[in-house]
Formats: structure tokens, C-alpha cells, sequence
């Protein structure tokens, strides 16, 4: 298992760790820290991760001053590290949409949650989130995602999931080819009925950069790219 953090846009680090899998292709977990006044990361990482992903914060700042631990849906890639970091970093607080703080996390974790509305933003300080509702997209009643409208960023949760492990830390390469691939087998869409119309919701955002939670993250027109994923599940 390897694990390394790049700063990927103004005071945003990807932290990846890399783990084997039985077919040998292997597969990336990707937290995300945006280094703010009120620091957030972004998915916890599964609890097995935790050691790993709470070494690579410490290199930019004390995980003890995480402020915020958002995450799109309720699953272990997500926040399976949720309670361990509550208890490294005391004033820290969940941030997700309210079906997930009503359903699981207002029940599973050990801080109140902050429920965010279709559109709220929350500003950290240094950057501006916007959360959107996106359920069922990809998958989870529960799902949302959030736009970093400072730096035209979208945390894009498991949309754009690559297989394979030792990815470039940002890429401007297709990842639609790749990511479709790997959805393929094992098709992790939804398939819901506004799934087309939730991807264009999300393109007219117009993001200028993916934050992906599994490969590469990445640089370009976003819009554009979401509307050709829309075409391709919707």
C-alpha cells in the first residue's frame, strides 16, 4: 500500500493511496484537502486507511484543525474514517446533504452533522462550497456533490472512476475512455430516470477541474465532458 499527496489546485492536495486487489489490477482511494481558514477533507477514506491518510495531512497541516469532513453518500470509501478523525480533530463537524444526515450520519457519527440544502454554500474561508443534490447519481438515495466555486472545482465523487492504481496526480488525458471501462463489468450507475438531466445540471456549473475519488484527477473542460458521460448513462 502506497499512499502520497499532491497539491493539485491552489491549497487542494489529493491524498491516494494505492491498494492490491485479487485480479492484480490494483485500484486508488483519493481524500481530498482543501488547506482553508476552517480546513476540510473531503471523503475520509475507509477506517483501514486511516493511519495513512491522517500521515499525508499532517505534511501540510494539523490534522487536530480539520474543521470539516465532508462526503457525497453514505459508504465506507466515503466516510468509513469519519469517527477516527472526529476523534483526532475535536471541533470537527460532517458535512453532507440532509437525506444522508437524516438517514445515516446524524445517527453514525459522533459530532452533529451540518446538513447542507440543494445549492447552500458553505464558505470555509478561502473557498466557497456549493452543494448540489444528485441523488441516485451515481448511485445512493443520499447522494450530493460540491463545487468549489473559488477555484471552478468539482468534487466528483465516484463519477470518472478509473481502475488500475499509480495514477498521475492530475491529468488533462481522457478519463471517460478509462472510467467507462472500468464501469463496464460492474456498472455502479443508478440508471435513474433524471440521470441525464442531473450530469447537465452539473455541466452548467461549468467546472474547469475533477476531483475524483478513485484515479486521476482532472483538468479541462468539464462541462463538455460531463454532458458526453450524460450521453453515455443517461
Amino acid at each position: 500500500m502506497h499512499t502520497r499527496i499532491d497539491e493539485i489546485a491552489p491549497s487542494v492536495y489529493r491524498i491516494a493511496t494505492d491498494v492490491d486487489t485479487p485480479d492484480g489490477a490494483g485500484f486508488s482511494f483519493n481524500q481530498y484537502l482543501i488547506a482553508a481558514d476552517e480546513p476540510l477533507l473531503w471523503h475520509t477514506g475507509p477506517r483501514r486507511l486511516f493511519d495513512a491518510t491522517h500521515a499525508a495531512i499532517a505534511r501540510v497541516l494539523a490534522p487536530a484543525s480539520l474543521r470539516w469532513l465532508g462526503f457525497s453518500h453514505f459508504e465506507a470509501d466515503e466516510c468509513g474514517a469519519l469517527n477516527e478523525f472526529i476523534a483526532v480533530a475535536p471541533n470537527a463537524r460532517p458535512v453532507c446533504g440532509r437525506i444522508g444526515a437524516m438517514v445515516s450520519v446524524g445517527d453514525v457519527a459522533n459530532a452533529p452533522p451540518r446538513a447542507l440544502a440543494d445549492g447552500e454554500v458553505l464558505d470555509i474561508g478561502g473557498a466557497r462550497l456549493a452543494w448540489y443534490d444528485t441523488p441516485h447519481l451515481p448511485h445512493g438515495w443520499d447522494c450530493g456533490l460540491v463545487f468549489d466555486e473559488t477555484r471552478k472545482l468539482l468534487f466528483c465523487g465516484d463519477l470518472f472512476t478509473q481502475g488500475g492504481k499509480g495514477h498521475a496526480p492530475v491529468t488533462e488525458s481522457d478519463i471517460l475512455g478509462p472510467s467507462e471501462a472500468f464501469r463496464g463489468p460492474l456498472d455502479y450507475f443508478a440508471h435513474a430516470p433524471h440521470t441525464r438531466a442531473g450530469l447537465d445540471k452539473l455541466a452548467a456549473l461549468k467546472p474547469e477541474a475533477l476531483a475524483c475519488m478513485h484515479g486521476s484527477a482532472w483538468r479541462g473542460d468539464g462541462g463538455a465532458l460531463l454532458r458526453e458521460l450524460g450521453a453515455r448513462v443517461g
